[in-house]
């Protein structure tokens, strides 16, 4: 195995070019585990560690710009309010070590269907920012998750930043595990809602092959809540419209039965951190806009 480490971006792109098996590494905390485990051995390892342009990040008046390798405690401790949903999933990474070292990138960079940042990207609406020798071009997060850990990325590209919508709204992600600490997600949930938009966004991880949204409970709510007046007068979100939310949302899945759950199990935990996350971010969302928990003002 050979190991390439370029020393700026442009160095990078260059390699990627020149080696486009080689498979990059930045934390290390998914390649170095199947590494270790002899589940893969690639020619190539490109470190992008020495690239400083990857930890950087802006925030801009709409859009936030995510460099690739920012680590998840950045986000946690620098965009709570910015990207709320998604430094709530960086919470949930495994442990402190390798929220230290993990970054969004390499959770698009894998496409495993129960990364973490997965659900809070697709709730809050992003594009991904690729680049190679050739230029650089953007994907939709909806266009992104091509398969089974397979990705819309070119042989000769590699991911450079993402660009995240600012949050309008609340923004709530839960995941379902077998322990609290260290686990990969049986299920996961995210929920935005975008009052600017009238618009609600949703994520689903490991529940399907890819990571997905739930478009019809998007598209029930999205006419609830308009049809009710519910974004001008604040009223209080129905246990009908919860319960049917929860009821797409679970529809949404498409499982597997696995040694973490079982596909029937996977289904009723997301119906269920769907509702929980509607009512969780609805009230928060009247609650910041000076409504009081009995009704509308």
């Amino acid at each position: 195995m050979d190991f390439l480490r370029p020393a700026s971006w442009e160095e990078a792109l260059a390699a990627k070019a020149e080696y486009p098996t080689a498979v990059p590494i930045a934390g290390g905390t998914d390649i170095m585990v199947e590494i270790n485990f002899d589940h893969r051995r690639p020619e190539y390892l490109l470190d992008l560690n020495r690239i400083e342009l990857l930890r950087e990040w802006e925030v801009g008046e709409e859009v936030t710009k995510l460099g690739a390798s920012v680590p998840y405690t950045q986000i946690m401790e620098n965009l709570r309010t910015t990207l709320p949903g998604l430094a709530l999933a960086s919470h949930t990474v495994a442990s402190p070590q390798i929220r230290n070292r993990g970054g969004v990138g390499g959770n698009l960079g894998c496409a495993s269907p129960a990364g973490d940042s997965h659900p809070a990207l697709l709730a809050a609406g992003c594009e991904v920012e690729v680049e190679s020798v050739r230029g650089s071009r953007m994907i939709p997060i909806d266009e992104f998750y091509t398969g089974v850990k397979r990705n819309a990325l070119a042989a000769d590209e590699l991911i450079k930043s993402v660009h995240i919508k600012n949050a309008t709204g609340p923004q709530q992600y839960s995941k379902v595990g077998t322990r609290n600490a260290m686990v990969i997600a049986v299920c996961g949930f995210g929920l935005a809602l975008h009052p600017d938009t009238r618009t609600v966004r949703t994520g689903i991880a490991s529940a399907a092959p890819t990571p997905i949204r739930a478009k019809a409970a998007e598209e029930f709510l999205n006419a609830a809540l308009e049809e009710g007046g519910f974004w001008d007068n604040g009223k209080v979100i129905t246990p009908s419209i919860a319960k049917q939310f929860g009821e797409l949302a679970s529809g949404a899945c498409n499982p597997i039965d696995d040694v973490r759950g079982t596909a029937k199990y996977r289904r009723h935990a997301v119906g269920i951190l769907a509702r929980r996350q509607l009512v969780w971010t609805w009230e928060q969302y009247r609650g910041t806009n000076g409504r009081s928990l009995e009704g509308a003002a």
